[in-house]
């Protein structure tokens, strides 16, 4: 079952779980209020070198990447990604990114 909230002045589809329908609603000033909904803000350039590369690996691969494809591919290290997504960093930057949740987490 979908439903709208607003950020940033815009009306957003999500999902039963919170997370965005369509990735092209999203911007950046979405996510800086997606990101405070859960607890993390201000948003650094860490988190944006993270979010850049979700949305960049999403456009290519049609879905969300994997905690492991993130820190393989992003140059993140695990411990880092923590540090700026804490608990659940995968979920977590999904969410903030605009994407819908990856597939394998709970």
């Amino acid at each position: 079952m979908s439903m709208t909230k607003e950020f940033a002045g815009k009306t957003i589809l999500l999902d039963d779980e919170g997370f965005m329908e369509n990735p092209a609603e999203w911007d950046k000033a979405v996510a800086e209020e997606l990101a405070a909904e859960i607890g993390i803000s201000p948003l650094t350039d860490g988190h944006w070198q993270v979010i850049d590369f979700c949305r960049a690996d999403h456009q290519s691969q049609g879905e969300a990447p994997t905690l492991r494809r993130i820190t393989q591919l992003a140059g993140v290290p695990t411990k880092e990604l923590y540090k700026l997504f804490p608990k659940g960093p995968a979920k977590k930057v999904a969410f903030v990114s605009g994407l819908k949740k990856p597939t394998g987490c709970i």
